[in-house]
């Protein structure tokens, strides 16, 4: 078995405990909260900013030139392509894209991903690191989406059906390069290598669940002193 394929599998009990989560439920059954909607919107904002300057540390550590210019187009579509997701679920608010994420959140959970990520693109040389850090993203996107299209308790008349449409085909060119460099990258690691990327992997998939969890729960920090008599 394929290295990559040893991470999603070993992943799957968490993908199914997102897809059962209150976020992805809801979503599926057409019933997202909206305040829960506005707040993903704008920690996501936030998330994929980061998410493209990541690509960016990873572009000296790619192997071919084809890679790179992957990575480049890869950019490109955070900044333009994905916001076609985002305007599915402000038109299921009905209040503008551009309006929700003037109002910028940073909240723990979102935070702690973002380090984890920049983390392994900073302190670990073999790009099959940050990879793994990166990976998840995509690959959980995808899984739940094509599981919702096939699951007869999607609501097939709400608007935030095309939310599922979107990721059940827009991430497969994404994680299927993203599987090839991880096999390629992992070739000639040692065992001991191979457990960390493994762990990477699977502490990114949790924090894809703690990044939906927090935005249906309206996650912000606390820093103690807010109640006072």
């Amino acid at each position: 078995m394929l290295f990559s394929e040893e991470l999603k599998k070993t992943a799957a009990p968490i993908i199914d405990d997102i897809y059962n989560d209150s976020f992805i439920q809801d979503l599926l059954h057409g019933q997202l909260p909206y305040d829960a909607t506005k707040y993903y919107l704008r920690a996501d904002a936030s998330y994929l900013k980061e998410f493209a300057n990541i690509y960016a540390l990873l572009i000296p550590k790619m192997p071919e030139l084809s890679d790179v210019k992957f990575l480049v187009e890869q950019i490109q579509f955070i900044v333009d392509g994905e916001v076609e997701a985002h305007e599915i679920l402000a038109n299921y608010v009905q209040a503008p894209y551009d309006e929700i994420v003037q109002e910028q959140v940073w909240p723990p959970s979102g935070d702690h991903y973002i380090k984890h990520m920049y983390y392994n693109a900073f302190a670990k040389e073999n790009a099959a690191y940050t990879i793994a850090a990166m990976a998840p993203c995509p690959y959980v996107y995808q899984v739940v989406a094509n599981r919702a299209l096939q699951d007869s308790e999607l609501n097939t008349d709400s608007i935030l059906k095309q939310w599922f449409d979107f990721y059940s085909t827009e991430m497969d060119e994404l994680v299927k390069v993203f599987d090839d460099l991880m096999d390629k990258l992992t070739e000639h690691v040692t065992n001991e290598e191979k457990s960390q990327i493994a762990e990477t992997f699977l502490q990114s998939t949790i924090h894809e669940r703690n990044f939906f969890a927090m935005s249906y729960k309206l996650e912000a920090w606390s820093f103690g002193g807010d109640n006072h008599e």
